[in-house]
């Protein structure tokens, strides 16, 4: 049985932290301190008797993730086998372009992205280039249906509730050897799902999921409204499955830079813990 790793490789929502044009206590302190820093969500899943990885979205900070995956687990210049997209939001798609031949110049990497994705990437400037270039090559995925990756490692894509201006939303259900992990890094609310979350975390060892803001007055801080940017409270996730937390480890990812959890010493940061739940760190890794 081959070891299975998923390395958390990004943690933060769509425009990273620190934020752009942003100077808030959070985005001051990544400024100033380079460990406080986070990359836009994403995960690798990565098999090391094999010397294969895969990742779960292509960030606009993919040329950082990739060198300090490749170096930490001794790939350098081995591409990831498969990339698999959530959706076509700013922090999940650009990542792509850095394959095309202004940059890596790859060979055929699979993409595997939901109907209206694949139709975006093979139809629409500046992604069709990839396609037409050979570097990528998409593969339609639907809900449920499970793609296998190795004899003990398979994703099967689950369609979620999100803003789909430009494309349907997927999170993931990922199998390895030895732990299921259920990843859903942006949904709108948990109770427009039409699958239950308790019923799904109870099933899974390990949940990540959407973490953007702590409460709802996250956003009286940078002046926005939950209603055009929704994505369901911590603390309203956390009420919802305190009696899960005892059996499976539930992290959440996909932080805004306005989120009081992201400050080390922070009372929100403590409470969550105290409850039994966890926060994302950048680079963190877990066997599966």
């Amino acid at each position: 049985m081959s070891n299975v790793i998923l390395s958390i490789i990004g943690t933060a929502q769509d425009g990273g932290i620190p934020h752009p044009n942003c100077f808030c206590e959070n985005c001051r302190l990544a400024m100033q301190d380079q460990d406080f820093k986070r990359l836009a969500a994403s995960i690798a899943i990565i098999i090391p008797d094999e010397g294969a990885w895969h990742l779960i979205d292509a960030t606009p900070d993919i040329k950082e993730q990739l060198r300090l995956l490749q170096l930490k687990y001794h790939l350098a210049g081995e591409m990831m086998r498969s990339i698999f997209l959530t959706h076509a939001h700013m922090g999940h798609l650009p990542g792509l372009l850095f394959l095309g031949k202004e940059a890596i110049n790859t060979k055929s990497i699979p993409v595997y992205a939901g109907t209206q994705i694949k139709k975006l990437l093979l139809e629409q400037a500046p992604w069709k280039q990839l396609h037409n270039d050979e570097n990528i090559v998409v593969r339609e995925i639907h809900h449920k249906e499970s793609v296998k990756l190795s004899k003990s490692l398979s994703i099967k894509p689950l369609l979620v509730p999100h803003r789909n201006e430009f494309s349907e939303t997927f999170g993931y259900w990922i199998d390895g050897p030895t732990k299921s992990v259920l990843y859903i890094p942006d949904i709108d609310r948990w109770k427009d799902w039409n699958l239950d979350i308790v019923s799904l975390a109870k099933e899974a060892d390990i949940c990540l999921l959407d973490g953007t803001f702590y409460s709802p007055k996250d956003l009286e801080k940078i002046g926005r409204d939950l209603q055009d940017i929704p994505h369901p409270p911590i603390t309203e996730t956390m009420d919802l499955l305190q009696e899960v937390a005892s059996k499976t480890k539930i992290i959440f990812t996909h932080l805004n830079h306005s989120n009081p959890v992201i400050h080390p010493d922070g009372a929100s940061k403590k409470q969550i813990e105290s409850r039994g739940f966890f926060i994302a760190e950048e680079r963190q890794e877990i066997c599966i």
